[in-house]
């Protein structure tokens, strides 16, 4: 037999006690060496300054000349939203002879917009959350600049409805986006505040309809270009456009949202905006901004405590190949629709389900009462010019109550389809007596809107949205019933303009409470979906309420106070408080 191997590559085998002594000193220097990496993590950390939230560095940024030129530039941004809703209404009567309007066709062209809305909610809402705030605002109004210009060069009822709709389609998104921006860009002492002021710039817009309508509604225009008919309603429809125009401009020059970017572990873009806030606000360098280190809320993203700092503070490190190593790491490609059900979720499961649930029906009730109001009055203001202008001496003018109005307003819009060589041979033309009285309740209305805001608010912070909301929903619902007792046209006015004033402001302060009842990353999906149901109620409110007209005088009113007493007491019950953090 061979004698055993003593040798190994020309190396003596070690005894089994020293190969264990080896092992234990290697497991301890490793132990050593954790703990010594543990040490160096929290020396990094202690040597830092302390990470603020998202509250904090908006606290620290100020209010200045940012918000200002901010809250300036969303002027035209509020406009847009509010024209692309309300042009029909203000061009109804304009239009009925051109494009043989019947009453469900007024109601349809009123609310077809809304169900552009409602169609594209929840796609606008997972693109908002999930690619931001700023890109979407800009290429929305982009994209809906071209489907107003499209519905004014419309030629039939069908090709403005379709306009209408891709028009609704499209605002959906930069009207929701538009409120969670500017929310997310003040702090909490200024935040309810501002959503007032975005009720003052929806007055505005409100404000500037009637102006313009009576500059340009009340001219007979026929012009011929291009092989288009185009009258006075379609260029009112092509300068609406303007807005939207502006908006898309102006707002290249503002950042992205900073919660969006912390929420989405972007700090270092994060810290970037609010210096540039910071900078503009107090008029110092951006380097003085008293902020360092922002709380990283998306801590699964990031490779190592000191590789997030080092991205935070512009620090970062270049690998092998020259490329930047940041604290994040870019996100995994995923299903659009797997990512939007995903993020629908929390919505529908505790603890949100059943407030998510109050807040849809709560919006769904109110818009239902205010923009069916709202919509129909320039329809029932030009009858009402046109109605004491047609009974100028007679004994009927004085008494102008609504329900002579309503029945006139019936009347006249079946008399206007009878056009052309009738069966007793008389011909019947199509016209329309259009003044710029027609739409000077309008303007009344419009004013008194906006002093309510003013009003409400320098007492939001006062006595805080709940109150308001819900004291306002119930003086609007009686208003809305009281409209049937109206016996002239002045009364018919002035009931008219509390309830919009009231339910515009309640409008905005559902909105100011869904905003503050949720976390960031659900933040405009709830918005959009409470906007859905809203857009809902709108739609249905407007096809109802010519239906209702024709079966008598008190059912639309009733309806419309009705929706808007049980949205009182729904909002008696969110569990709102004042100046809450944003989460």
């Amino acid at each position: 037999m061979s004698e055993p191997v003593k040798e190994l590559d020309g190396a003596s085998p070690l005894p089994q006690q020293q190969l264990s002594t080896i092992s234990e000193q290697l497991e301890a220097a490793n132990g050593v060496g954790q703990q010594q990496q543990r040490q160096e993590q929290e020396d990094v950390a202690k040597s830092l300054p302390e990470a603020a939230d998202f509250e904090t560095a908006i606290d620290a940024a100020g209010f200045g000349l940012f918000n200002i030129l901010l809250l300036l530039v969303s002027v035209p941004s509020a406009m847009a939203t509010v024209f692309e809703t309300s042009t029909m209404s203000y061009i109804l009567p304009s239009a009925e002879c051109d494009l043989r309007l019947s009453l469900l066709d007024k109601g349809i062209l009123n609310a077809i917009t809304y169900a552009g809305m409602i169609s594209s909610a929840i796609f606008w809402g997972y693109v908002a959350d999930t690619k931001g705030r700023k890109k979407l605002l800009i290429f929305g109004f982009v994209a809906d600049t071209v489907c107003v210009l499209g519905g004014a060069i419309s030629q039939n009822v069908v090709q403005l409805m379709v306009f209408k709709y891709l028009g609704g389609f499209v605002i959906s998104g930069p009207f929701a986006v538009l409120m969670s921006y500017l929310t997310e860009l003040h702090g909490r002492q200024h935040r309810q505040r501002v959503m007032m002021v975005v009720g003052i710039m929806f007055s505005i817009a409100t404000l500037c309809l009637p102006g313009l309508a009576m500059l340009i509604l009340p001219e007979q225009w026929n012009i011929h270009i291009w092989g288009l008919s185009l009258h006075s309603w379609q260029v009112f429809l092509a300068i609406s456009a303007l807005p939207s125009i502006l908006s898309s401009i102006l707002l290249n020059f503002f950042p992205e949202s900073p919660k969006f970017l912390m929420s989405q572990g972007r700090n270092k873009e994060a810290m970037q905006a609010f210096q540039l806030i910071y900078a503009l606000n107090h008029h110092k360098a951006r380097s003085a901004y008293p902020i360092k280190l922002l709380v990283n809320e998306v801590p699964e993203k990031r490779s190592s405590l000191k590789a997030d700092v080092e991205h935070q503070l512009g620090k970062s490190k270049l690998n092998q190949n020259g490329l930047e190593v940041s604290g994040r790491v870019a996100d995994k490609p995923q299903s659009s629709l797997r990512a939007g059900l995903a993020q629908l979720r929390p919505l529908f499961v505790k603890p949100y389900l059943g407030l998510s649930l109050s807040v849809y029906l709560l919006n769904f009730c109110v818009l239902l009462g205010q923009n069916t109001m709202r919509l129909w009055l320039p329809q029932l203001f030009a009858s009402i010019t046109e109605y004491e202008q047609l009974m100028v001496g007679q004994a009927t003018v004085s008494d102008s109550s609504i329900c002579r109005i309503l029945e006139f307003s019936v009347n006249r819009t079946q008399q206007a389809l009878l056009t052309g060589v009738q069966s007793d041979g008389v011909v019947r033309e199509c016209t329309v007596n259009i003044s710029a009285a027609s739409y000077s309740n309008n303007l009344i209305v419009s004013f008194v809107g906006l002093f309510s805001y003013m009003v409400a608010g320098s007492l939001v912070n006062l006595v805080g949205v709940k109150r308001i909301l819900s004291f306002g929903l119930f003086i609007a619902g009686c208003c809305g019933i009281g409209m049937y007792w109206s016996s002239s046209a002045a009364s018919t006015v002035a009931i008219a303009s509390l309830f919009v004033a009231l339910g515009s402001i309640s409008s905005t302060s559902v909105i100011s409470a869904s905003v503050s009842l949720f976390p960031t990353s659900l933040r405009t999906m709830i918005v959009s979906l409470e906007m859905m149901f809203g857009r809902l109620g709108s739609l249905l409110g407007n096809i109802f309420f010519p239906t209702l007209m024709n079966l008598g005088c008190i059912p639309p009113f009733l309806m419309i106070g009705l929706f808007m007493l049980s949205a009182s007491v729904m909002a008696a019950f969110l569990p709102l408080k004042n100046k809450a953090a944003l989460k």
